[in-house]
C-alpha cells in the first residue's frame, strides 16, 4: 500500500515508517522541519513536509495526491515531560491534529487508519492486580483532576475519530512505554546519556509504579500487522509480556550500559517539580496483549523490558 505517515521524523514514527518500508509499502513521511526531511531521505523515506496542526497548509500540501492508508504518529514531546503543560501540544495533536490528519486522508483517497495511542488512556493511578484488556475496563474516562482530564480528553478524541467517523477504517494501538534505539535522536539513547550524566533520578522502590512496556521495533511490527490485518473499529494493546516499574527498568538499564547509579530522590519532591512525572510514576497498570497476537499475528520480540535492553547494550 501507499502510507502516509504524520510524524515519521519522530522516534515512533521513524520505527513505523522503516518497518512498513522493510514490508515493501510505499511510505510518505511527514514531518514539519527540514532537518526532518533530510533524515528521512536518508532512510529511504519519500519527505512531505506539513503541519498537522494547521489544517489549509496540510490540505494544501497532500493536494493531488494519492495513498491507501494513513498513520498517526505525531506527538510534539522532545524530552521527559516533566509538567502537565509540557503535554499540551502533544494533546492538541491528538484533538485537532487528529481532525486534519483525517481530513487529508480523505482527500486523498487513504480510508485505512492507524492511530497511536498508549496505555496512559485507562487513566493515572493503580488499577491493582487485575490485567486490563481491551474490553473490560472503560478506555479515556474522565480525569480525577482538571489537568489529567485534558490529557485522557485527548485519548477520547483521538481514539473516537479514528474509531468512529464514517467512511473511515480506523484501528488504535496502544503501546506501553516506548523504549528504543533513537538513532541518535531521543529513544533509549537519550536516556542512557542522562544517566552517564547523573541526571536522570529514581525514586524509593517502596513506591513504585507499575507499566507495561514496548521496544519501539514491536511498535513498528505492529503497525505493519495492523495495516494488513487488523480489524476496523478495534483497539489492540501493543504491549510486552511482563510490565514492570519505571525503577527497575532505569536500574537495569544503568546495570547494562555501565553508567553510574542512578540517584533516588523523594516522591514527594517529584510530586513537587514534575506533576506530570508523579502521576506517571504512580500510575500502575497491567495490560494484556493476547488480543494482538490472536488477531493480527503479532508477538513481541523482546517479550521483557530486560530482552529488550540486553540487546541494546550489546549492539
Amino acid at each position: 500500500m501507499r502510507v502516509l505517515v504524520a510524524g515519521a521524523s519522530g522516534v515512533l514514527g521513524r520505527h513505523m515508517s522503516m518497518a512498513l518500508a522493510d514490508a515493501g509499502h510505499d511510505v510518505i513521511g511527514m514531518t514539519r522541519s527540514p532537518a526532518g526531511t533530510e533524515q528521512l531521505g536518508r532512510m529511504g523515506i519519500e519527505p512531505l513536509v506539513a503541519d498537522l496542526m494547521d489544517r489549509d497548509a496540510l490540505l494544501h500540501a497532500v493536494d493531488g495526491m494519492q495513498a491507501d492508508a494513513a498513520v498517526h504518529a505525531a506527538t510534539a514531546l522532545r524530552k521527559v515531560p516533566m509538567r502537565h503543560q509540557d503535554m499540551a501540544a502533544t494533546n492538541a495533536l491528538r484533538g485537532q491534529g487528529t481532525r486534519n490528519l483525517i481530513e487529508a486522508a480523505q482527500s486523498i483517497g487513504a480510508r485505512r487508519l492507524i492511530v497511536e495511542s498508549m496505555h496512559f488512556g485507562y487513566g493515572y493511578g493503580d488499577f491493582g492486580d487485575r490485567t486490563i484488556t481491551e474490553t473490560n475496563t472503560p478506555f479515556a474516562p474522565p480525569g480525577r483532576t482538571p489537568a489529567l482530564e485534558r490529557h485522557l480528553q485527548g485519548f477520547r478524541v483521538k481514539e473516537h475519530l479514528a474509531l468512529h467517523t464514517d467512511g473511515v477504517d480506523g484501528i488504535s494501538l496502544r503501546f506501553g512505554a516506548l523504549y528504543g534505539p533513537g538513532f541518535g535522536d531521543g529513544g533509549t539513547d537519550e536516556i542512557v546519556t542522562m544517566l552517564r550524566k547523573r541526571r536522570l533520578p529514581v525514586v524509593p522502590d517502596r513506591r513504585p509504579g507499575l507499566l507495561p512496556w514496548t521496544h519501539l521495533a514491536d511498535a513498528g511490527a505492529a503497525t505493519v500487522a495492523a495495516l494488513e490485518r487488523g480489524t476496523p473499529g478495534q483497539a489492540y494493546h501493543i504491549v510486552d509480556d511482563e510490565p514492570a516499574s519505571m525503577n527497575a527498568h532505569v536500574r537495569f538499564l544503568a546495570a547494562a550500559f555501565g553508567t553510574p547509579k542512578p540517584m533516588t530522590v523523594p516522591l514527594s519532591l517529584v510530586r513537587v517539580i514534575g506533576p506530570y512525572l508523579h502521576a506517571f510514576l504512580t500510575t500502575a497498570a497491567r495490560l494484556s496483549n493476547d488480543k494482538a497476537k490472536r488477531e493480527l499475528g503479532w508477538t513481541p520480540t523482546y517479550p521483557t523490558y530486560r530482552d529488550g535492553i540486553r540487546s541494546l547494550a550489546t549492539s
